[in-house]
């Protein structure tokens, strides 16, 4: 599989540099910009400008960890010397948070030591076991912290709370007079990126037209797709799952359409709209037209009606020779994170040919070994799914990361 990693690889970089040069300069073209001048913010303001369970900030809570919960062995200790804790309870809780908070905590605390040398970033509140905050507080999950300056400068909190946007917090709100409240998502929902997932009740459609669920397909079997080149809805082999993970949890974006069809998918899933033009599922808003299937595995047109943000457990993202497919009746595209259905299409065409080599080597070997026929090509046909990330996926969306502009990908 080496060759496939080159191919793919180089492909990318192929098809991705003359858009990443067309961006204006960068490292190694045009004059170097000056450092860029920061703005406090101002009391009562937060960044993103949204509220802080929704999904372009912090995202839903995922419930209350305490320390008998199986979740609380996530969370990591904090230990840096550049950063001082409060911990008024004495039992160390202030520097218990997720991994992703730790290291946006680190990466702050020496930003403030180099905006105003000789103070430390200062942690107030951390993960909470007391119930001291409210009900779908992010400090119950050991994702948010409350933060000062050693110093309790109050003149500085504004440009604290700057700071921490720029640390990479996903959500950072000049909450009081007192103090800076941060936040980030969840580590499930950063696994969300490697991929476009739906829920294990999303549903396909066999050639004998049973309907299936996704937690129930295998391998090599057979379901309703679209054919970009003809526009037509055809059948095509399952090659592979993307994702596949029936105990994750994911927040997914809900859409009902106006025909009562209903889907639930991850907002960086790729949707390709009847004019061809290829959209983030997060994009999408009520009045847009989704190209469905009718009853005669026929193109139509249904309107978005609503869009929630919900919560669920269980991911599955079948990847199949056409690149499309047909889920709840809604015509889907099998790709996400990079926003470009052919470039993500050309990416994965190693897989592709590896999976049309592998099936002809198994017909090719069943003229001569008749009894073995049924046993090795079955294999092929119904091989379940390895639970987590393919490793292909995962390469490639990790390339992308590095050599595409991240206005090109979520």
């Amino acid at each position: 599989m080496k060759w496939c990693v080159v191919v793919a690889a180089a492909l990318l970089l192929a098809l991705a540099a003359p858009r990443a040069l067309a961006c204006g300069p960068g490292r190694g073209a045009g004059r170097r910009r000056g450092p860029r001048k920061l703005t406090p913010l101002v009391f009562k303001q937060h960044v993103p400008n949204v509220p802080e369970n929704t999904l372009t900030a912090s995202g839903l809570t995922e419930g209350r960890i305490d320390r008998n919960d199986s979740r609380f062995k996530d969370l990591v200790p904090n230990y840096s010397p550049d950063i001082m804790f409060k911990d008024e309870e004495g039992t160390g809780a202030d520097r218990l948070m997720t991994q992703r908070c730790k290291e946006k905590v680190n990466t702050l605390a020496i930003s403030v030591m180099n905006q105003w040398p000789g103070v430390q970033l200062m942690v107030t509140e951390a993960w909470d076991e007391e119930g001291h905050h409210t009900a779908n507080s992010l400090h119950y999950e050991g994702r948010a912290v409350d933060i000062t300056t050693s110093d309790r400068d109050r003149s500085k909190y504004g440009m604290l709370a700057r700071l921490a946007v720029e640390a990479g917090f996903d959500w950072v709100y000049y909450e009081s007079r007192a103090h800076i409240h941060c936040s980030v998502k969840s580590e499930s929902s950063q696994a969300a990126k490697y991929g476009g997932c739906f829920t294990g009740d999303t549903s396909v459609t066999t050639p004998s037209g049973e309907r299936r669920s996704l937690s129930d397909l295998h391998v090599g079997e057979k379901i309703l797709t679209l054919d970009a080149a003809t526009k037509r809805l055809v059948f095509s082999e399952v090659i592979l799952f993307l994702d596949y993970n029936p105990s994750d949890k994911r927040e997914f974006f809900e859409i009902a359409l106006e025909t009562g069809r209903t889907l639930t998918v991850t907002p960086y899933h790729l949707v390709t709209l009847k004019d061809d033009r290829t959209v983030y599922v997060a994009d999408l808003k009520t009045g847009d037209k989704l190209l469905v299937s009718d009853s005669d595995n026929k193109l139509v047109e249904d309107t978005i009606v609503r869009i929630d943000l919900v919560f669920r457990t269980g991911v599955f993202a079948p990847l199949t020779k056409t690149g499309t497919v047909v889920v709840n009746d809604v015509v889907m595209s099998c790709y996400a994170t990079v926003d470009s259905q052919s470039l993500a299409h050309w990416a994965f065409m190693p897989l592709r040919l590896f999976w049309n080599i592998n099936v002809g080597v198994h017909r090719l070997w069943s003229v001569f070994s008749k009894p073995v026929q049924s046993w090795q090509f079955n294999e092929i046909a119904t091989a379940k799914p390895k639970v987590g990330v393919h490793w292909y996926a995962r390469m490639l969306y990790a390339t992308a990361d590095y050599i595409i502009p991240s206005h090109l990908h979520k």
